[in-house]
C-alpha cells in the first residue's frame, strides 16, 4: 500500500506534456512498450467508446487484449484490463512497485499519467497480451501513450477542451490530436469539421501516412428502440444490416463507424483478422461505465453521464430528447477548469431542474459556484445546491424519473459505486 500512496503522491506533480520523461522511464523499464503491438486512440469526445469497441473486436476475434484508459471512476485498476477485465489488486501493485523503482533513478519525477502509461504497458508485457489499445490521455502530440510506436491510430470527434495545453482554436487542438500520427502509418478519422480533416489531411501528408476519413463511402440510418439504437450500417468492406448498439446515444453510431473502420483496416492490411462476427460482437456487447450508462437503482432509474465538455453535454442532452421526449432533473458537478457556462447552456433545455453539488475532488467546482453559474446561465431552471451527492440524488428524484447525474466522471464514479 506504500507503494500505491507513492504513486497516487505523484498526481501532485501536475500535468507534464511532453515525451522525454515517459522514454527515460520505459527505457529503464526494458522498453515494455516493445513486446507488443499497439493501437492508440485519440480525439476529444468518443475516444474511449472507440477504444472500448475496438478492443472488444480484437478479443472477440481471438486475441489476447490490453486496454489503457484513464481516467477511472473508482478504483486505479480500472484502467488496465487484460480481455475486458480489470487487473487484480495484487498483479496492479507488483507493476507499480517496478514503476516506482524504475522512477527512482529519474532525476525528476513522472506525473502520475507518465507513471500510469509505463504501469499500463509493464501490465500488459507481464500478461503476454496479442494487442493493446490505449486511449490518449490529454492532446496526443506529446501525451504519454505517444511513446509508443502504434501499429494504427485512430483519431474520433475533435472538440474545445483543455484549451490551456491544446491551443484556443479548432486547428490548434486537431493539430495536437495529429501528433499521434505515425510515419507511413495507418490513421482512421472519424467524422469531424471541415477544420479538423484539412488539419489531419496535412499532418498526414506530411508524414506519408495512409489516412481513411471513417464516414467515407458509408452508409447508415438507425432508429431508437427501448432506449439503444437499432442501426443498419455498410462500409466499402462490407454491411451490418441490424446492430442493437450496446452504447446510447446517437453520436454513438459516429464512433461505431470509427471502430468498425479502424478493424476492418486491420484486417485489410493484413495486421488482425477481424471479422464481421467479431464487429458485430463489439458493437452490441460493449459497455462503457457511466457514459450514458442506465443504473436500475432500487429507489428508481440513473442515467449517469459523464460529460464534462460542451459537446459532451450537447450529447446527453440530444440523448435525453430523442429516448425519453421530455425533460429530466439533473445531478450536475464539475471540475473548475471546465468550461461550465457552455455545459449549462447545452443541458439546460433538457433539465426540469438543476440539482448542483461537488465530487470528492479538489479540483471540483462548489456547489454554491456551480448554482450561481446556473442562476446566471438558465434563470428559466430552477436549481439548488446541496453539498452530498448522494443527497443531491435525493432531492432530484422528488423531481421525476430517470435522475440523470452528470458533468463529471469523478461524480459520476461516486455515484455510481453507491448504486452499481
Amino acid at each position: 500500500m506504500l507503494d500505491r500512496a507513492a504513486l497516487l503522491a505523484l498526481e501532485h506533480v501536475g500535468i507534464k506534456l511532453g515525451l522525454d520523461q515517459i522514454r527515460r522511464l520505459l527505457d529503464a523499464l526494458g522498453h515494455p512498450e516493445r513486446a507488443f503491438p499497439s493501437l492508440v486512440i485519440a480525439g476529444t469526445n468518443g475516444k474511449g467508446s472507440v477504444t472500448a469497441i475496438v478492443e472488444h473486436g480484437l478479443r472477440a476475434a481471438g486475441y489476447r487484449t490490453g486496454r489503457y484508459t484513464s481516467p477511472h471512476l473508482v478504483h486505479l485498476e480500472e484502467r488496465f484490463a487484460i480481455d475486458g477485465v480489470p487487473v487484480d489488486g495484487a498483479t496492479c501493485d507488483r507493476a507499480i512497485r517496478r514503476v516506482l523503482e524504475a522512477a527512482a533513478g529519474m532525476a525528476a519525477p513522472p506525473s502520475f499519467f507518465e507513471a500510469t502509461t509505463a504501469l499500463a504497458l509493464e501490465v500488459f508485457r507481464e500478461a503476454d497480451v496479442s494487442v493493446a489499445v490505449l486511449e490518449v490521455g490529454l492532446g496526443g502530440r506529446l501525451d504519454a501513450t505517444n511513446a509508443v510506436s502504434s501499429r494504427a491510430v485512430a483519431i474520433t470527434s475533435v472538440d474545445f477542451d483543455h484549451q490551456e495545453y491544446l491551443g484556443h482554436t479548432l486547428e490548434e487542438i486537431a493539430r495536437e490530436k495529429a501528433g499521434v500520427i505515425k510515419p507511413g502509418g495507418l490513421t482512421v478519422l472519424g467524422e469531424n469539421p471541415p477544420a479538423v480533416c484539412r488539419v489531419v489531411l496535412e499532418v498526414a501528408g506530411s508524414l506519408g501516412a495512409r489516412l481513411v476519413y471513417a464516414p467515407e463511402g458509408v452508409s447508415s440510418e438507425a432508429r431508437m428502440e427501448n432506449g439503444r439504437l437499432r442501426a443498419a450500417i455498410e462500409t466499402p468492406h462490407d454491411r451490418y444490416p441490424s446492430v442493437l448498439l450496446g452504447l446510447r446515444g446517437r453520436h454513438q453510431v459516429a464512433n461505431a463507424i470509427t471502430a468498425i473502420r479502424l478493424l476492418e483496416e486491420l484486417r485489410a492490411g493484413g495486421h488482425f483478422d477481424v471479422g464481421r462476427g467479431a464487429i458485430v460482437r463489439a458493437l452490441e456487447d460493449v459497455r462503457w461505465p457511466a457514459r450514458l450508462e442506465m443504473l436500475d437503482a432500487p429507489d428508481g432509474p440513473v442515467l449517469i453521464d459523464g460529460a464534462h465538455n460542451p459537446a459532451g453535454a450537447r450529447a446527453l442532452a440530444s440523448y435525453v430528447h430523442e429516448a425519453f421526449d421530455r425533460r429530466l432533473p439533473f445531478v450536475i458537478g464539475a471540475m473548475r477548469d471546465k468550461e461550465i457556462d457552455a455545459m449549462i447552456a447545452a443541458l439546460a433545455p433538457a433539465s426540469t431542474m438543476f440539482i448542483c453539488t461537488a465530487a470528492a475532488s479538489p479540483r471540483a467546482a462548489s456547489p454554491s459556484a456551480l448554482l450561481e453559474i446556473v442562476t446566471r446561465i438558465a434563470p428559466q431552471v430552477p436549481a439548488a445546491a446541496v453539498s452530498s451527492p448522494l443527497e443531491a440524488l435525493e432531492r432530484a428524484r422528488a423531481e421525476g424519473s430517470p435522475v440523470v447525474v452528470a458533468g463529471s466522471l469523478y461524480l459520476a464514479g461516486e455515484i455510481r459505486e453507491k448504486l452499481a
